[in-house]
């Protein structure tokens, strides 16, 4: 029966994957979200409703358009897979709990936030206000403390805003403020601190390799948001796991 529901849990993350991507493309491009069919972006021909399948069509078709045979990118099938595991890491963790769905819906807008931010370095007003929303919400209807939420969505701003002036800009960008308050909103204050550090630990050592290998140099800019939503997801499965290690080790 885990099996059987794993696996249903798994086609709704795909297509809501599929779903994303289509956001993100027309977040992209600035069109409305209910305007028209999906198309091809190199010929703009109408995708059949056959090419939507999740995952399988791009294989069917070999990665190419149906109609123009321009390749179509990794990015569909990855970002399709990432939602469907990232679904069921979610369901084996918590199941069918108000956890699981709350998460959930936080989970599609960092996938937005990953990709868009990897592509284009932006982080959009567009899906931060949403996302701040839910963020509240969502930690209220799971029952943390106001204060903790309060607290972290104040720390998570404060701390890339005083970055932002001390920088000028130059460090982060005013999306990755909204994105810190963001997160402070989803994980409270204290799940918070142990997304930021690992964040900035796993930056750190990913830049450092970009430089060793030349591919970027030191004035170079990160897509800063991309560490961020990762590891906010992953603080959603690990965050008390960690916390609670933490104390152990300090007592």
């Amino acid at each position: 029966m885990i099996v059987l529901t794993t696996l249903i849990v798994f086609i709704v993350g795909i297509s809501i994957g599929s779903f994303l991507n289509a956001v993100i493309w027309r977040l992209h491009t600035q069109e409305g979200f209910l305007r028209g069919r999906s198309y091809c972006p190199k010929c703009r021909a109408t995708i059949r409703a056959k090419d939507l399948v999740p995952l399988a069509s791009f294989f069917l078709l070999r990665g190419k358009c149906r109609d123009c045979g321009k390749k179509i990118s990794w990015q569909y099938p990855l970002v399709e897979l990432a939602a469907g595991l990232a679904f069921v890491a979610l369901f084996l963790v918590y199941g069918f709990t108000d956890a699981f769905f709350v998460y959930a819906v936080e989970t599609a807008f960092l996938i937005i936030v990953f990709v868009f931010d990897l592509k284009h370095y932006l982080i959009l007003d567009r899906v931060m206000l949403p996302a701040a929303v839910v963020g509240l919400l969502g930690s209220l209807l799971l029952g943390v403390n106001p204060v903790k939420i309060l607290i972290g969505g104040l720390a998570g701003g404060a701390f890339f805003l005083l970055q932002y002036l001390a920088s000028r800009g130059k460090w982060i960008g005013g999306g990755d403020i909204r994105l810190g308050a963001v997160m402070g909103l989803m994980l409270g204050w204290d799940k918070l601190l142990v997304a930021m550090f690992i964040s900035y630990f796993v930056g750190s050592l990913v830049g450092l390799a970009l430089v060793a290998s030349q591919r970027k140099n030191w004035q170079s800019r990160l897509p800063f948001g991309v560490f961020l939503s990762a590891v906010t997801f992953l603080t959603f499965i690990w965050g008390g796991d960690i916390i609670a290690w933490y104390v152990k080790f300090l007592s």
